[in-house]
């Protein structure tokens, strides 16, 4: 690491001419920090190398935030056992940093996308700071926080759960067979950040209901659950719902692990498990018509955020009966089987464009990183939206009609969506 002449920073700790040297050096470090955060380059900064012997808290982990259009600082404190996350006012985070630095901890490294910082305090108190720019400063600006966020990572692999889970290992480094999954899961995040702007929801007395039917391993439950209460603030009440019990007992003992209030995992499936309230519905790769149990779930809670990721189209393909005009293309198995995928989820963004939801089927992630990834995306519409019924009739009449071309006789979601209106 180069050294900042301007910081006098070739002199040796031991040499450090007099104590105002010392704190003009302090200033110096905390004057970058400053400078970073108001132009948008801090990235994060990171206290470490504790100056208490015995106590349990190991670093500190600050990033920018913005919560409700106010600048925040996101302190992460990491203890042995625990971890601790507050989102205090800007100024009143960096009061706190400045205060711990050099009584809790020696060291101090900032990171912004034009440079890195350094500052080190010896067990005499001597200040040393070195200041390395970087070759190739970041073109997108790393403080863009919270859902003000742009193009950058959601999520930062320090988080601790992510060591429970098995994506980092005990050093915080991506664990390399994890890196298509750490694509997933931040992508899935960018997406429901997205999302939560488009629905502009407001959690009911400041909680927000989730439910993610097929949770698995919980990597995508974790991750919602820390960027609501997190990056949004909120109050999160989010539930993994997860057949396998192994994995239901794993992802609850990582949740009880990182104090992660209002996360939880239960046993069962969409069938058996059925909210009476959801602001947001998620089901990935829920297999063939489990897909539309949990579509129907959703819409039925009256979900302001439906995710879903298909897979498994079975129930359409038997019931295809091919145009003359398209045979000779879908004679190929392979060509029949993509065209059923089309139609199952053409139908079923139409039939929640239906029941007041806009409704979009986009690539996921890349095929590289994953073959099921397609996801279906819907957002109710506002409450006092005027119901178009022109417009549902239309939609209603496109199902009708793209059946009759296929001589589809049923589709699961239509057929639970009809048995609740000859129900009310």
């Amino acid at each position: 690491m180069s050294t900042d002449a301007a910081d006098d920073t070739a002199t040796p700790l031991s040499d450090a001419p007099d104590a105002l040297a010392e704190l003009a050096r302090r200033d110096r470090f905390f004057d970058a920090l400053s400078a970073s955060l108001a132009e948008q380059r801090c990235v994060k900064l990171v206290l470490g190398k504790p100056r208490r012997s015995g106590s349990d808290l190991v670093r500190l982990t600050a990033r920018p935030l913005v919560l409700r259009g106010q600048p925040c600082l996101s302190l992460l404190y990491h203890h042995a056992t625990r971890d601790i996350t507050k989102n205090p006012p800007l100024a009143e985070g960096l009061a706190a940093v400045q205060a711990m630095l050099g009584t809790e901890f020696s060291h101090a490294h900032l990171f912004t996308t034009t440079e890195e910082w350094q500052l080190m305090v010896s067990k005499r108190g001597r200040i040393g700071v070195t200041r390395k720019a970087l070759q190739q400063p970041g073109a997108e600006k790393a403080a863009a926080t919270g859902h003000d966020r742009e193009k950058h990572r959601f999520l930062s692999l320090d988080l601790p759960f992510l060591e429970d889970l098995g994506v980092t290992d005990a050093q915080h480094r991506l664990v390399p067979a994890m890196a298509r999954k750490w694509k997933q899961i931040n992508k899935f995040v960018e997406v429901l950040d997205h999302a939560l702007e488009a629905a502009r929801l407001q959690p009911r007395d400041g909680r927000v209901s989730v439910v993610d039917f097929g949770s698995g391993k919980g990597y995508l439950t974790f991750a919602m659950h820390h960027h609501l209460s997190h990056a949004r603030g909120w109050q999160a009440a989010v539930t993994g719902v997860e057949l396998r019990e192994d994995l239901v007992n794993l992802c609850n003992a990582a949740a009880l692990r990182r104090h992660m209030d209002g996360l939880s995992f239960v046993c069962g499936d969409v069938r058996s498990h059925v909210p009476e309230h959801l602001d947001v519905m998620v089901a990935l790769h829920a297999c063939d018509t489990a897909t539309d149990f949990a579509l129907h779930t959703g819409i039925r809670a009256g979900a302001s955020i439906i995710l879903t990721a298909p897979c498994c189209h079975k129930q359409i393909r038997p019931q295809m009966q091919l145009p003359p005009l398209l045979k000779p293309m879908l004679q190929h198995g392979v060509h029949l089987g993509q065209q059923a995928e089309m139609v199952t989820d053409s139908l079923r963004a139409l039939l929640l464009e239906a029941n007041g939801y806009d409704a979009q089927v986009f690539e996921f992630v890349a095929l590289e990183h994953t073959s099921k990834n397609k996801m279906i995306l819907a957002v109710r519409r506002p409450a006092g939206a005027r119901v178009d019924e022109a417009r549902r009739a239309q939609v209603l009449g496109q199902i009708a009609e793209i059946k009759a071309f296929y001589g589809i006789r049923e589709h699961c979601l239509e057929s639970l969506l009809q048995a609740d209106t000859a129900a009310a």
